[in-house]
């Protein structure tokens, strides 16, 4: 075999030639990190909301000046640039509490308040608003000191990423259901502030067959340890057999409110779900499972919570 030869012409006998120098690092497996296979107890909902971003860049202006308030409004889906257009010659959006009427408008998406005919309208990209159906048996905590489960393990590879998450109140380890994730400070302080009245929906089944009558005195308000309690509705769904499907919404976080509640009336809740936060629903999606919010919903959100 032919060595490499220094510049004198002579063979270099301690030169080689590596087979493989040049080529590119063997790509790591998916689902692994460093070696170490990756676990995950995400599910994802069988029903995702995906934002569509659009690869366009001839609307970004120089650094700090933003992009065009029609593309921003077209990138939030909520509608075409060309009806955007049109919605921002009628007067019908809103920068920063100021009407907008000019095409050439550039907003930075990251901090304007926009909104379209009064409500709302998110346009920044970097803000996260998941539901997450919450397993019974898990804690909501973004992590356990005892390494119980809990929604910090669900989340897990999204902080991985990079996104600061929270959750919004909490629900108790027994109770299951609906439980909002995000990175939205503002929105989840004033879902969580009981003067916004934001109502929550739960589903218990309980013992006894409860009377029909049961929630004039609910709606009264009960009195418990630490104050009067009361529902803001109450519904019997089903009442048999010595048990009983009721829905009961408030607007109140006290911690096990709901069975608290339903224990001083002598029908103490054997399971108990939460359907509902304000407009959104829970709906058929797995335990366990995140599902990012649509437009619709976070708008509704806002609009609960006065932003």
């Amino acid at each position: 075999m032919n060595r490499p030869a220094r510049r004198d012409g002579t063979p270099d006998r301690h030169r080689t030639t590596k087979p493989n120098q040049g080529a590119a690092p063997p790509q790591k497996q998916p689902g692994r990190q460093g070696g170490v296979p990756r676990l995950s107890n995400a599910k994802p909902a069988r029903t995702q909301n995906v934002p569509v971003r659009s690869s366009e860049s001839s609307d970004q202006g120089p650094e700090g000046e933003g992009i065009r308030l029609q593309k921003v409004l077209a990138q939030a889906g909520v509608a075409s640039r060309r009806v955007a257009e049109e919605m921002i010659a009628d007067g019908r959006v809103e920068v920063d509490g100021e009407i907008v009427t000019e095409q050439g408008r550039r907003v930075n998406p990251d901090v304007a308040v926009v909104r379209v005919d009064g409500v709302r309208v998110v346009v920044n990209e970097n803000l996260v608003h998941l539901a997450l159906n919450k397993p019974r048996g898990w804690q909501s905590t973004m992590s356990d000191d005892m390494g119980r489960p809990c929604v910090g393990d669900i989340v897990a590879e999204r902080v991985a990423a990079g996104q600061r998450l929270f959750h919004v109140g909490r629900l108790d380890a027994d109770t299951e259901g609906l439980l909002l994730v995000t990175n939205d400070g503002e929105l989840a302080h004033r879902l969580m502030h009981p003067s916004y009245e934001v109502p929550k929906t739960y589903l218990a089944w309980v013992q006894g067959e409860v009377p029909r009558r049961l929630g004039n005195t609910l709606r009264s308000g009960v009195e418990l340890e630490d104050g009067p309690a009361k529902a803001d509705k109450f519904s019997v769904l089903e009442a048999s057999e010595g048990r009983s499907t009721v829905r009961i919404v408030l607007h109140e976080g006290r911690k096990h409110i709901v069975r608290r509640l339903l224990a001083e009336v002598g029908h103490p809740v054997e399971r108990l779900v939460r359907t509902h936060v304000g407009s959104v629903a829970l709906g058929d999606q797995r335990p366990g499972s995140l599902r990012v919010l649509g437009r619709d919903d976070v708008t509704s959100l806002y609009k609960a919570v006065g932003l």
